[in-house]
């Protein structure tokens, strides 16, 4: 008996070591490949600050696309993205916050929300460029021509998914007893959800608007698809419409040295864009699980 005391106290510490060596090298794995994804990051972030403030100026935001080697900025491609987001983001706002308050109030548990929620979550992950092909059979084809109008709906069906998710996931953080009082005083079930659910809500509601936002403001496939693009300023939904996404795939695969740089500084201001919607989304979301 006294003798198997060493030998177990000798294998406990041999656990206990291969245990710490474990962790040891799984910190070090887990460090390693942090450190390579901040490294490639920060190239990435590091050639896109230094070449598109090189190419920006003030022509960018008050010139249309220039000829190769001639003055000329992004103003075009600036108002058509602005007005296809707009577009897109008043379907899908409409759309997703109606079908993600039917999943969290109206649907839960009945086999139909279920359908819903899977063919959501599909079109969460669904590549862009097969919405852009849809849209195009949709919309572009049987019209025969590219326009702005599409764009705005190839961009919505991105943006409908997110809305939907979020405005449901909202909804179903709010407790109970919100709804148990509003009932209480007399009011019915929708009158509850349009005055004090959405209220309630609203700022995760916003949140889901501006993540909703950021995933289109970048998307380029669904609209060489839809909107084509314009080397013109122009406003027309019925016609082709340029937008930031497309002008900065048209200029960087070009062999001009000013439309290269064009190129880089459209693309510093979509990714500014994004960054300032995600901060200002999280900033909300932290607000309200403060409240």
């Amino acid at each position: 008996m006294t003798a198997s005391k060493p030998t177990n106290a000798n294998f406990d510490r041999f656990l206990h070591a291969r245990r710490k060596l474990y962790n040891y090298i799984f910190l070090g794995l887990t460090g390693l490949a942090t450190a390579i994804a901040l490294a490639a990051l920060a190239l990435i972030l590091e050639t896109l600050v230094v070449k598109g403030v090189a190419g920006l100026d003030i022509h960018v935001f008050t010139m249309s696309q220039p000829a190769p080697d001639m003055a000329g900025g992004l103003l075009n491609a600036i108002v058509g993205s602005l007005i296809m987001c707009a577009i897109g983001m008043v379907i899908a706002l409409f759309v997703g916050i109606l079908a993600g308050t039917w999943l969290a109030e109206y649907g839960d548990g009945t086999k139909l929300a279920t359908i819903v929620r899977f063919l959501n979550d599909i079109l969460i992950s669904a590549p862009s460029i097969l919405i852009g092909l849809f849209v195009y059979e949709l919309l572009v084809r049987p019209f025969h021509g590219f326009s702005a109008a599409a764009g705005g709906v190839a961009l919505a069906l991105l943006a409908m998914p997110v809305a939907t998710r979020a405005t449901e996931d909202i909804m179903r953080m709010q407790p109970n007893a919100l709804r148990e009082a509003g009932m209480a005083l007399g009011a019915n079930r929708g009158h509850v959800i349009r005055s004090i659910i959405w209220r309630a809500s609203k700022s995760g509601l916003m949140t889901g608007a501006l993540l909703s936002f950021a995933r289109i403001s970048g998307e380029t496939a669904p609209l060489l698809f839809t909107s084509l693009g314009n080397p013109f300023l122009s406003t027309k939904l019925t016609q082709p419409m340029a937008s930031m996404p497309t002008t900065i795939f048209q200029f960087a695969m070009s062999a001009y040295d000013d439309w290269q740089r064009l190129a880089w500084a459209g693309a510093l201001l979509i990714a500014v864009a994004v960054l300032t919607t995600n901060i200002i989304g999280r900033a909300l979301t932290r607000g309200s699980t403060h409240k």
